[in-house]
């Protein structure tokens, strides 16, 4: 997966810093290491051609740590010498497999060894900080881990209030303060409460009835789509684990409160809690406890478990 998601990104990159001209020679071999790991990872290129031939033994071996390294230290060097920086973006790190993260680990380790102009930022579940010292033990010292959580108040209300001011219109401090206790100041709640709020709203200031009714078609959309693409992920028995979480008051949930719910013995339950976990839908803050990955889903849960 990771390699087929990288290499259009970087063949993108590569045609930008052919046409520098002191990047030239090294973009040309850049291409040709990418030719040769497209190759031997059976990259499915679509309608992306490279127009030149492979260099044997440079990213050919088969081994995604070492190709991957030796990859990405072609890319630095042709963005070195276009005096430029090469800026990778990822989304979901969670889903890459061990091997594929621990490859990107070393990747980016090497070209910090090099001092190459490659930057890397990576998102994900809060998993990931752990699932990147589980790969590679150094990981801790090469990355920063910023927890992006829900916004706080003040951010809350500006993201809010701030595009409807841009058009004119306004927005009462009620509803301000509905919208915020229904979305947990939760980023793609507060984006979904506001289109649907400014949709419905007929007049200016947008009334806390307003958002009321907001709330239903918000509800409709995530129910949908947003929690429902997650839930579909989890198997019958996967699913019974997380109608027994939301079925709990405290919170974060302990793994011994859900086995007693369920009348399984804890450790009987760890495989399928792990791959819960690996699907996205909750993780562990701390030993023994476990969370819904995303606001308001247990309240997803409850409102389908008599129909699922």
């Amino acid at each position: 997966m990771l390699a087929s998601l990288l290499y259009p990104q970087i063949h993108q990159v590569l045609r930008h810093l052919s046409t520098v001209h002191n990047a030239k020679a090294h973009a040309h071999e850049a291409m040709r290491a990418l030719k040769n790991f497209a190759s031997i990872f059976k990259v499915s290129v679509g309608d992306v051609t490279i127009s030149v031939d492979a260099k044997p033994g440079t990213a050919d071996s088969g081994n995604l740590e070492f190709d991957l390294s030796d990859l990405f230290l072609k890319v630095g060097q042709a963005a070195q010498s276009a005096k430029t920086a090469w800026c990778l973006l990822v989304d979901e790190l969670q889903y890459l497999s061990k091997k594929e993260l621990a490859a990107l680990i070393v990747a980016l380790h090497r070209v910090n060894q090099e001092s190459l102009p490659v930057l890397f930022f990576g998102s994900g579940l809060p998993q990931v900080a752990s699932m990147a010292g589980d790969a590679k033990s150094y990981a801790e010292r090469l990355f920063d881990f910023p927890p992006i959580g829900s916004l706080d108040k003040a951010a809350a209300v500006k993201a809010i209030r701030q595009p409807i001011e841009s058009e004119g219109a306004s927005i009462s401090d009620a509803a301000l303060e509905r919208i915020l206790h229904r979305t947990e100041g939760y980023p793609y709640f507060l984006q979904e409460w506001g289109f649907q709020a400014w949709n419905i709203a007929e007049s200016s200031p947008i009334s806390r009835e307003d958002v009321d009714r907001a709330s239903v078609e918000a509800l409709r959309r995530l129910d949908e789509g947003f929690f429902r693409v997650r839930y579909d992920r989890l198997t019958p028995k996967e699913r019974e684990y997380v109608i027994a979480m939301a079925s709990l008051e405290r919170r974060p949930y302990r793994s011994s409160d859900i086995a007693d719910k369920l009348g399984e013995n804890v450790n009987t339950l760890g495989p399928q809690r792990a791959r819960i976990i690996a699907k996205g839908v909750i993780y562990s803050p701390r030993y023994g406890d476990v969370e819904f990955s995303v606001p308001m889903f247990e309240e997803f849960v409850k409102r389908v478990e008599g129909s699922d």
